[in-house]
């Protein structure tokens, strides 16, 4: 058995070298040193049952649901891989049900909110619901600057899982089946159903966005009255926050990434004296640097993660640089793959020959091997590096979890 574990071994190691080899050490093994505080992703993959569409929806007009209209039915996936209609909630006293999303930073920071009031009407009949109504299909890179997770059906059971959501989560994103006939207007919107469903309150769940604020009181207002069969103190406001991305949207999406495609890409050489000086980030952004080549076949399969990384946050205190390892000679090959990739931001290649001497300026705890990925604070100080390819999602998560750049406005 030991023989055999051998020569398994040998045979793996060889299969290695023929994938991994180039001018630079050998592409490794992922391994990872990351900041203590970094908080971590699941790692399991989520495989749900349903299966998400967004298909192109025709302009229409939008109109809010009215006080005192019953509740439209739905039949729409949840998070937990279930169907949910509104008779699944027949036997509550009050239905809320709040129109939300991943992405909006507003939305964003109601969250905590939603999940206390979920807890502290729940004994009293009280049902909370949330909706996202946003299709992938109008949502931009662009718009992503305050999250980590745009607004798929997939994402959203990330967002769930990260948050432990305590109320069913919607997925209304393939053809806005419910939220045409609700008529939200921005994330987040709720509605107030009594037990007649008929609807008692829509708008906002307080007036003051910041988290530690406020606690939801316009609506916890709003579900006392119906609890109690007393007057509502107000029965409507105006709702701030992302608008809602309605499918017909696409044509805006198409411009900005026409202009995107169009943006000239450049290519420029850089030695080691002034990686040095790069990666000093003297600077007052947060700064995410890559380096790669073009014959390391696990550089040029994450490569599209760091352009819509930069996409995402590049209006941020945030900046990606990309460092070809390539030799110089190269340097067209190069500059032909990073065209293809759309990558209109900083790229460079390094163009003195010793590799080595790349290694030391770049990171002394750089073992050589290719993709190597840094992310930097002002000032130089490393708070995250990965040998191998890195993982988008987690990358996402702890840029804008950072002090520097955050969820909220």
């Amino acid at each position: 058995m030991k023989k055999r574990n051998q020569v398994m071994d040998q045979k793996l190691s060889f299969i290695a070298f023929l994938l991994c080899t180039g001018l630079l050490i050998s592409c490794s093994i992922k391994t990872e040193v990351t900041d203590e505080s970094a908080e971590e992703v699941p790692s399991e993959v989520l495989t749900p049952a349903f299966v998400a569409s967004p298909q192109p929806i025709k302009e229409q007009e939008v109109q809010t649901l009215t006080l005192g209209s019953p509740a439209p039915d739905f039949n729409l996936p949840g998070v937990d891989g279930k169907y949910h209609s509104l008779s699944d909630y027949d036997s509550a006293r009050v239905l809320v049900i709040i129109f939300t999303c991943n992405h909006c930073p507003t939305a964003q920071a109601y969250e905590d909110r939603m999940i206390a009031l979920t807890n502290d009407y729940r004994d009293a009949g009280v049902q909370v619901v949330a909706i996202s109504p946003n299709s992938p299909i109008g949502l931009l890179f662009d718009e992503l600057g305050y999250s980590d997770l745009g607004d798929t059906y997939e994402e959203m059971i990330i967002r769930a899982q990260n948050k432990n959501f305590n109320f069913p989560y919607l997925y209304d994103g393939d053809t806005h089946e419910a939220s045409l006939k609700y008529g939200p207007v921005a994330t987040p919107h709720a509605f107030v159903f009594d037990s007649d469903r008929k609807l008692r309150y829509v708008g906002r769940l307080d007036a003051s966005e910041k988290p530690g604020t406020a606690n939801a009181e316009d609506l916890r207002n709003a579900i006392d009255a119906v609890l109690n069969g007393s007057e509502m103190p107000l029965t409507s406001t105006k709702t701030f926050g992302c608008s809602v991305k309605w499918a017909w949207k696409d044509k805006y999406k198409k411009e900005v990434y026409a202009a995107w495609d169009a943006a000239p890409v450049t290519l420029e050489e850089i030695t080691t004296g002034g990686i040095t000086e790069l990666l000093k980030n003297d600077s007052k952004k947060l700064l995410l640097v890559n380096l790669w080549a073009t014959w390391c076949g696990p550089c040029i399969i994450e490569y599209p993660d760091f352009v819509e990384i930069h996409r995402m946050y590049d209006d941020r205190d945030f900046e990606f640089i990309s460092i070809s390892a390539d030799n110089l000679e190269a340097k067209e090959k190069a500059h032909e793959f990073l065209q293809k990739s759309h990558s209109a931001l900083r790229n460079f290649i390094y163009s003195e020959g010793d590799k080595y001497a790349l290694i030391e300026a770049v990171d002394p705890e750089w073992n050589g091997s290719l993709p190597y990925t840094m992310l930097i604070e002002p000032g130089g100080k490393v708070i995250y590096r990965i040998q191998g390819s890195m993982d988008p999602q987690e990358v996402k998560r702890m840029i804008v979890e950072h002090p520097m750049i955050g969820r909220y406005y």
